[in-house]
Order: C-alpha cells, then sequence, then structure tokens
C-alpha cells in the first residue's frame, strides 16, 4: 500500500478520488506530499481524533466525441433479373395448335327432300356443296307467300341481291311488284320469289358469271324443296338462264307454256333488263308473256 494510502486511511478517509485535470489534480498531488513532512510526528504523537476531509466531488468534462468516420457504402451488386420470356400473344395462338372443328355435316338430296321452310333456310345458310361457297360473301334464300299460288323464278343471284340477303330488292322488285299489279296479282300476299341458285356466281376476278352445270347440280336439291313445299300453279321465269335452267336439256321459248310437275311454266324478261330497255320493246313483250300466264293461271 502506498504511502498516501497509509495516512488516509489512519485520517479514516475513504479512497483518494483523482481528478484528471485542473486544480483537482494539484490538490492530490499536495495531499501526496503532505504524508512525508508529517511522518515522524505521527508515529510519536498519539492518533489524533478522525477528521472528516471533504473529497472535491469531480466535475463532468465534456470530452469531444470525434466525428463519426464516413464508411463508404457498399452495393451489393445484385445480378439483373434474367429477362422474362414474353409470351406469345395469345389471340390465336391456341388456334394454330387446336385440332380443325369438324366439318359442317352436308345433307344428302335425300335430307333435304325432308326439310321444312326453317330447315332448308338453315341448311342453304351453311350450305358447302360446291365451291361457291369459298368466294360467296352471303346466300339469298327465297322470299314471299310460302303458300303463294305464283313462283317469281331468277338464275342467281346478283351483287346487290347477295349484298342485301334478299331476292330481287330496290328498284328490281318495285318494278317486278308493278308488272304483277298489271295483271291484278298481289304480290305481298301470293307470290314467292327465288332462285335457281342460292350463291352468286364469279370468275377468277371477281366478275359474274354463269353458273357451271356442277355448281347448278348441287343446288338445285334446294329449290326441288322450295317447289315441293310451295306447290305453286304458275312460274314465270326471268330472264333467260332461268328459263333455261328450270328443265335442264330444253330449250325455252317465249310465248309457250311448259310444264314443270303440275305447275305452268311462262317465260318473261327479268326486271333488270326491262329497267334498260329505252326503246320500250322489251316491256311490251314483256306484257304479252304476262297476259299470257294471267290466262293460263286463271284457266288452271
Amino acid at each position: 500500500m502506498s504511502r498516501s494510502a497509509v495516512f488516509l486511511d489512519e485520517m479514516g478517509v475513504g479512497p483518494l478520488w483523482r481528478l484528471r485535470q485542473g486544480a483537482a489534480a494539484e490538490a492530490v498531488e499536495a495531499a501526496e506530499a503532505a504524508p512525508a513532512e508529517l511522518a515522524e510526528p505521527l508515529a510519536a504523537a498519539p492518533a489524533p481524533a478522525p477528521v472528516t476531509v471533504p473529497v472535491p466531488v469531480p466535475v463532468p468534462v465534456a470530452v469531444p466525441v470525434p466525428a463519426p468516420v464516413p464508411v463508404p457504402e457498399v452495393v451489393a451488386e445484385v445480378p439483373a433479373a434474367a429477362p422474362m420470356p414474353v409470351a406469345p400473344s395469345d389471340d390465336t395462338a391456341w388456334f394454330d395448335d387446336a385440332p380443325p372443328p369438324p366439318p359442317v355435316k352436308q345433307l344428302s338430296d335425300a335430307d333435304i327432300a325432308a326439310l321444312d321452310w326453317d330447315g332448308l333456310a338453315a341448311a342453304v345458310a351453311k350450305c358447302a356443296r360446291c365451291d361457291l361457297c369459298k368466294t360467296r360473301k352471303g346466300v339469298v334464300m327465297g322470299r314471299g307467300d310460302r303458300q303463294g299460288a305464283w313462283l317469281m323464278l331468277a338464275s342467281s343471284p346478283s351483287r346487290l341481291e347477295e349484298r342485301e340477303g334478299r331476292a330481287l330488292p330496290g328498284e328490281q322488285g318495285k318494278l317486278l311488284d308493278n308488272m304483277l299489279k298489271a295483271i291484278e296479282v298481289d304480290a305481298a300476299s301470293d307470290v314467292y320469289i327465288t332462285h335457281l341458285l342460292k350463291c352468286r356466281p364469279l370468275d377468277e376476278a371477281g366478275q359474274e358469271r354463269l353458273p357451271t352445270e356442277a355448281e347448278s347440280a348441287a343446288c338445285r336439291p334446294y329449290f326441288d324443296r322450295e317447289l315441293a313445299l310451295l306447290q305453286p300453279r304458275t312460274i314465270i321465269t326471268l330472264g333467260s338462264m332461268a328459263a333455261a335452267g328450270i328443265n335442264p336439256g330444253e330449250k325455252p321459248v317465249r310465248g309457250t307454256v311448259r310444264q314443270l310437275g303440275s305447275a305452268a311454266v311462262v317465260a318473261t324478261f327479268h326486271p333488270e333488263m326491262l329497267l334498260q330497255d329505252e326503246t320500250g320493246k322489251a316491256k311490251a313483250r314483256a306484257w304479252a308473256d304476262l297476259c299470257l300466264a294471267k290466262s293460263t293461271h286463271a284457266g288452271d
């Protein structure tokens, strides 16, 4: 134990508190020097009464805190994510791999012969019995009174008829109505209008052409079924192609009456031709044809 500690212990003073700097440090040094001068008197003199010596209270000293050393920011390199494969557009991709839809079942001639009016219209709408289904923009089913005694028959639809999906629309239809009215036939209640072919024949250049024998044969069952359901008394063919096509192999002659089953057949001009007739000669002949059809119809 140091001399300072022994001296303080003899005086009843606790451990010495050292201050870090200033006057407190000098007081400590004086306290350490005092015991050396008083050593001898202490040995001879009796122990003095304990004296309480105030101990200096340490004064907190603000110690400057060094500024933090900047630590370089370490950025971990994250590997770039591999680009996600772009899924192909599914608008049609699934369709390419899908099996083709089953072909629409085509009705046989016997099947067509058993159809009612609604079934016949549905069959015509989805028909693919010939290649005309690849170029057509629509089919044209007959229209009018399905119990009419008069049948107006054209060969094949025109561009206008194909676009509107209706037999003899517009000016052609109005002229035909007037022609029938002239012979006292009500076109709205006693007349049915249709074509031998339900599709418009086109050549490779997109121009109208005559139907082939195969096309006419493929479509004939539909007309035959219309005829069987309608059972008209009088048929007026409109244009030379309809007159020739209604009885294949038979040469039509204007001004005569032919037979198709129980129906009388009279040939006349197509309304489109009459609209283009500037001389009036075709209209005069058409009037004679209508009068022949009227007299034949009245005589049945």
